[in-house]
């Protein structure tokens, strides 16, 4: 209770001081430029004008008050970011609090459980091999991190749909890259409650808890047969997201060479109970991780991943075509390159190796066919910041040599959340119209022509398309099309 009340006791012992933030912060500054002049340094262009920064000082408090006293205490990146506001350089004060939220969400993720996020976060099979415990957290690249949580619960959806935005200007408008971009007061101060809000405060929610304990007991306890039945009616409040997610830690458990026999025996109860909702296209990935064991020669995995498909008779997902892998590592090598900062000059010799790979006509094996249109795009989307040239066109030539099944599912890409998210930016939503463009003659289905009208026709955010109710229902109805 007295640590409850400190802040309190702290603020009412504080000495109120009648000088305006203005004041202090124009003092602030003048020892600041009479330090540069005296060394002969620049001066103008450095410091974001007084208003500004005293617009953050104005708010910053309720957002603040909405962090606890025992978090304030360790959280050096906030008082950074802070500093960086008083000193008028709002480019390094967004960098701090991005720290501050990526620090928060490895935290999150340690207290949780990190092979899961492991296995849901990475997915290619060499990398996800590399990381093993909370010390490898900073192998994983940022929008994996906040992309991980996500999937596994630790953040909603509209809270990694405001992070990717965050993340985007942090590296386009921030200290963390050359830029000339100017950023207000009140844009900080948004940020700052957005990252308190969706992750230093955010309760994990009990269905979140509930998937830990699981995972907990699975690796830890034996489950009768009579407890799987009492898990399965638990499973059936999961939703499909969370159903793949559990599947995707179920085979990272059980292909460990480590895991002990009562563990697989767990699995072995569990699995048939939730398999049947397992979406298609992780059913699938399923196979492909099994083909990459083969390919990689890794025989106690590639014997571990054939028995857990055998669990559910899914060995009919192991590819035929174990071509399927040079194009899954082609296409996680190019999605990796267009995440990067330097993706205008790393991303058209990957995308060139991809296009190589599938060859022309387009020969895509049926397991990696959805997960290659969408990752063109995205690329095709582009970053938001700009397009690489060099790899347009040959986006552009693969998006119009697709078939009439993977031109429906490029139509229809915006259902997708990580797609929906790009479409908040507008060169993003620049490069959709265009994409609807490229694809429409390959579309032979009239529902899919009629829905793209409406989505043309759309006077909304293209963000939003998936939560439009018209545009909901008639993306209902032609979910088979894209199986």
């Amino acid at each position: 209770m007295e640590e409850k009340n400190k802040p309190e006791i702290v603020k009412a012992n504080i000495e109120m001081k009648t000088v305006s933030y203005d004041v202090q912060l124009r003092d602030f500054e003048n020892g600041l430029q009479n330090f540069l002049a005296t060394h002969n340094l620049p001066t103008e262009g450095i410091f974001v004008g007084i208003p500004e920064r005293a617009n953050v000082f104005k708010n910053v408090d309720s957002v603040l008050d909405q962090v606890g006293y025992a978090e304030k205490e360790k959280s050096v990146y906030i008082s950074k970011f802070i500093a960086g506001v008083a000193s008028g350089l709002f480019d390094a004060a967004l960098n701090y609090l991005w720290d501050e939220t990526i620090l928060q969400i490895r935290k999150r993720v340690i207290q949780y459980d990190i092979e899961y996020f492991y296995d849901n976060a990475v997915t290619n099979v060499d990398r996800r091999k590399k990381l093993k415990d909370e010390s490898d957290l900073t192998k994983v690249d940022d929008y994996d991190l906040i992309k991980g949580a996500k999937e596994i619960g630790l953040i909603s959806d509209l809270g990694f749909k405001h992070l990717e935005y965050i993340n985007y200007m942090r590296n386009w408008a921030s200290a963390a890259h050359p830029n000339q971009n100017e950023i207000t007061g009140l844009q900080l101060v948004s940020w700052l409650e957005t990252c308190v809000k969706e992750v230093i405060t955010l309760p994990i929610s009990d269905i979140t808890i509930q998937i830990k304990q699981l995972l907990v007991g699975v690796k830890n306890t034996s489950i009768s047969d009579t407890d799987a039945q009492e898990i399965s009616v638990f499973t059936t409040e999961l939703t499909q997201e969370q159903i793949d997610n559990l599947a995707s830690g179920f085979f990272g458990i059980y292909v460990k060479p480590d895991t002990d026999s009562q563990t697989h025996q767990n699995i072995n109860k569990l699995l048939p109970f939730i398999w049947g909702r397992v979406d298609e296209d992780n059913k699938q990935t399923f196979g492909l991780k099994y083909a990459n064991f083969v390919a990689s020669n890794s025989q106690s995995e590639k014997k571990l991943a054939r028995q857990f498909l055998q669990i559910v008779d899914a060995e009919s997902y192991i590819p035929d075509d174990l071509r399927a892998i040079e194009i899954e590592t082609a296409i996680e090598n190019l999605l990796n390159a267009h995440r990067n900062f330097n993706n205008f000059y790393n991303e058209p010799s990957f995308a060139r190796q991809l296009k190589r790979i599938v060859g022309e006509p387009l020969k895509v094996p049926k397991a990696i066919n959805k997960r290659f249109v969408m990752a063109i795009v995205e690329v095709f989307l582009t970053n938001g910041n700009g397009v690489a040239t060099s790899a347009n066109t040959i986006y552009e030539d693969i998006l119009s040599n697709l078939d009439s099944h993977q031109a429906n599912i490029a139509a229809l890409s915006f259902s997708d959340t990580k797609i929906s998210s790009r479409l908040q930016f507008g060169l993003c939503q620049r490069k959709f119209k265009e994409l609807l463009t490229i694809v429409k003659p390959s579309i032979t289905s009239p529902p899919v022509n009629d829905l793209i009208q409406k989505i043309e026709d759309f006077k909304g955010n293209p963000s939003r398309l998936m939560y439009d109710k018209t545009i909901k229902t008639s993306l209902e109805s032609l979910k088979t099309l894209l199986k």
